[in-house]
């Protein structure tokens, strides 16, 4: 590797850390020529499939985008970071492990439904909302449907208003109320 102050050819690594989540490593470096240190970060660069969107151009697949969206979906949600980057990660590993060099933005888009219906009903409906371009409150009303029979009673929150879930002493949900 150049050293970035002289651009001697060559620099020795004098130490290397892992990062907190194992994705990169930080390496101490020092220029035989001119002893200044720098510090450089090593990831591992994979190739991600091309996006074929709606309209049919094609672009490469952006992870953030991918958190861009997930963000809009949850926003001023009781969802934590973390489980926010897992559901990131997870999407991301659904499109690597996809073992296709093209994918249509439509099956990356169920990915993260599937993602986000886990996460937080709330958000879901967000994301589905514009993702399947819902049209009236009728759209919205069969989807809530949906996710009510679909999901156990003490899942998540209720989604409506009207929904009332009783709670025992341990603060488990007991079932729904109307």
């Amino acid at each position: 590797m150049h050293c970035p102050f002289c651009q001697h050819t060559d620099t020795r690594v004098i130490d290397s850390r892992v990062s907190e989540d194992g994705a990169t490593i930080r390496r101490r470096r020092e220029c035989e020529a001119c002893g200044q240190r720098c510090s450089t970060l090593e990831t591992i660069e994979l190739k991600l499939p091309v996006i074929i969107k709606s309209d049919g151009r094609r672009e490469q697949f952006d992870a953030r985008k991918l958190r861009i969206g997930f963000d809009r979906a949850l926003q001023k949600r009781p969802v934590s970071e973390e489980r926010i980057e897992a559901a990131v990660r997870a999407v991301v590993h659904a499109v690597r492990m996809s073992g296709e060099r093209e994918l249509p933005s439509i099956q990356v888009g169920g990915f993260v439904m599937d993602e986000l219906r886990t996460l937080d009903h709330v958000g879901y409906v967000r994301f589905a909302s514009v993702y399947r371009s819902f049209q009236d409150v009728a759209d919205f009303r069969e989807e809530l449907d949906r996710l009510e029979r679909e999901q156990p009673a003490e899942a998540q929150l209720p989604l409506l208003a009207g929904d009332v879930v009783a709670f025992d002493k341990g603060g488990k949900g007991k079932g729904r109320k109307r």
